[in-house]
């Protein structure tokens, strides 16, 4: 009888171990690391460590999924990686050319003991640090062309747009023209932009609307640079009852979405944001 226990109560414990080995462990995937993400950022770009010069990394999060936002410029051109914390996959690449030169001049030592007069509102801050609400407003006045003394100044906050902080920046001129702009908030870039701009076009015609062309050489004209070749969309629609020309340019790392009324020649409506690479 005793031995019979003894079997039964060696195969119970047998069959508890047999359990806890065939139980799973979880392990939970962990992030893989800033310095490794900076390294799938420069070879899906094609750069080397010494030929860039970082300005945002850090790890962020929107929504259920971590990701290293890592930014960087070469030359004269600006990258923004966002990576994948647990895959190393790259989720969103963005690339403008023209945008760098301030973040390599502003890198430059100091050799004064006075600080340096900033040149531009716009310049890029190499130490990590936000730029604030003043500068921010510099920035977007500097764009539009206009003084503190010409506008009001209906909202100023830091937000978060892509994975990277922003300004939103909003103001109406004494003819009402309504401006909103998004600044950069760690390098006074600006990121996005839209306005009334209320710009009329002389019809050559005998008749009340302008024609098509004369609509693309007006949107064209606030483009300088851009041609007819780079319109990537346009059409003709009816908004209220009146026709309205609508169409999109993309220039210069930049894409333009615009709305021209057909009887005034009045834009209606700019918007303007950098064009997004995949």
């Amino acid at each position: 009888m005793k031995n019979k226990m003894k079997i039964f109560v060696l195969a119970v414990l047998a069959c508890l171990v047999l359990a806890g080995c065939g139980s799973p462990t979880s392990v939970q995937a962990q992030p893989i690391g800033l310095e490794a993400a900076k390294a799938v950022a420069l070879e899906d770009a094609g750069l080397s460590a010494s030929a860039v010069s970082f300005t945002t990394t850090g790890l962020d999060r929107q929504g259920d999924t971590e990701y290293y936002a890592i930014d960087f410029t070469s030359g004269d051109s600006s990258y923004q990686y966002d990576i994948d914390a647990i895959s190393g996959r790259v989720i969103e690449c963005r690339i403008s050319e023209g945008t760098a030169l301030a973040a390599q001049t502003t890198a430059q030592p100091q050799t004064t003991s006075a600080p340096a007069a900033q040149s531009s509102s716009a310049q890029t801050q190499s130490s990590g640090e936000l730029i604030g609400e003043q500068a921010a407003r510099d920035a977007a006045l500097e764009h539009a062309g206009l003084t503190e003394s010409q506008v009001t100044f209906l909202k100023t906050k830091l937000d978060r747009e892509d994975g990277r902080q922003i300004y939103e920046v909003e103001f109406y001129t004494q003819d009402y023209k309504e401006y909103d702009y998004e600044i950069d908030a760690l390098t006074g870039e600006v990121y996005s932009y839209d306005y009334d701009v209320e710009t009329y076009f002389q019809s050559s015609g005998s008749g009340s609307e302008i024609t098509a062309e004369e609509a693309k050489a007006l949107a064209l004209s606030q483009v300088p640079g851009a041609t007819e070749s780079d319109i990537i969309e346009f059409k003709t629609d009816r908004d209220d009852g009146r026709i309205e020309y609508e169409g999109e340019i993309l220039y210069s790392g930049m894409k333009y979405e615009f709305e021209i009324d057909a009887y005034s020649g009045a834009i209606r409506s700019w918007e303007v944001e950098k064009a997004h690479h995949w």
